[in-house]
Order: structure tokens, then sequence, then C-alpha cells
């Protein structure tokens, strides 16, 4: 339904004020012609932080609806399923926490191709990220309903080229 006070089906406009209310900006609202269902990105950081960086990328789906969130594992604000924190974590290690908990709940755990947690049931991947020589964990999160099958199919290609 949500990630912070990012809500899925909201209009860019409303996103930037919820982020707003939360310290960050917009740094650019582009349009996003890699991925067929997702029309548009913008970029936030936050507002102390140096223009350069993006601590979570939205994007959205016609007509202006958000559909996925992705929040940077380096200087993206720590999101919480329960008391499981999903940003900036090891990922070997916060993979079988998520597996841990998809599955005490009666839901299926799945790897991406690429290695990653995800659960399609909770609509999120828990992708790696370089920081340094380490990786961290980078969080993914797609409402998806009537046009993909999985949280794997909506990840865009720009998301896929962040490492």
């Amino acid at each position: 339904m949500s990630v912070g006070p990012l809500r899925f089906g909201m209009s860019h406009e409303q996103a930037a004020v919820a982020m707003e209310a939360q310290g960050f900006i917009c740094t650019g609202l582009q349009s996003e012609t890699r991925h067929g269902a997702l029309t548009r990105r913008a970029d936030f950081r936050a507002a102390a932080a140096p223009r350069w960086s993006t601590a979570v990328t939205v994007y959205y789906r016609v007509p202006d609806l958000l559909t996925c969130v992705a929040v940077d594992a380096l200087c993206g604000p720590q999101v919480r399923l329960d008391s499981l924190g999903l940003v900036g974590q090891v990922p070997s290690e916060l993979t079988e926490q998520v597996f841990d908990y998809v599955t005490e709940r009666g839901m299926s755990p799945t790897l991406s191709v690429e290695g990653d947690a995800a659960s399609d049931e909770l609509g999120f991947m828990l992708r790696a990220q370089r920081a340094g020589d380490v990786l961290l964990s980078r969080a993914f999160f797609a409402k998806f309903e009537g046009w993909a099958y999985t949280v794997h199919d909506c990840v865009p290609t720009t998301e896929w080229r962040v490492r």
C-alpha cells in the first residue's frame, strides 16, 4: 500500500509534497522510456544532501500513478518491515531474515535471477548495491497488479544499472 509517506497510486505532485514534509526534495522528473509500462521517474534527495545524491527514486505509470519506489542503500532513509530494517544491510544476512519473515506468514520467498531476495505477495525486492568494497541492501517496492506478474518484472532498466 505504501512506502513511508509514499502511497502507491498517488500523483507526482502528491509524492513531492509527501516527501518534502519528510525533508526530501525532488531533483528531477524525467521520462522513463526503457520500460514499457513505466512512463516517468523522479529522484529525491535529502534537502541538505549534495545535489548529485539520490535517496529515493520513484517510478510512475500512465496516468501519472506512483507504481514503484527504490530506496538507495547509501543515502536513502531506513524502511522497515515490522522490525526488520530493509535498507543498508548486509544482503546475505538480510535474505535469511526476509525468508524467515515471509515463510512464517505462509508466503513464498523468491530469489531474482541475480540472487536478490524478493516477495511478490508483499511487493518488494532487496537488491545489492555497492558501498565501496562491500554490498548493502537497496530496497525496491512495486505495486504490479494488472501490468506485471512479479516484482522482478517491474524493475526498470535504469534500476538494474544501479550497482
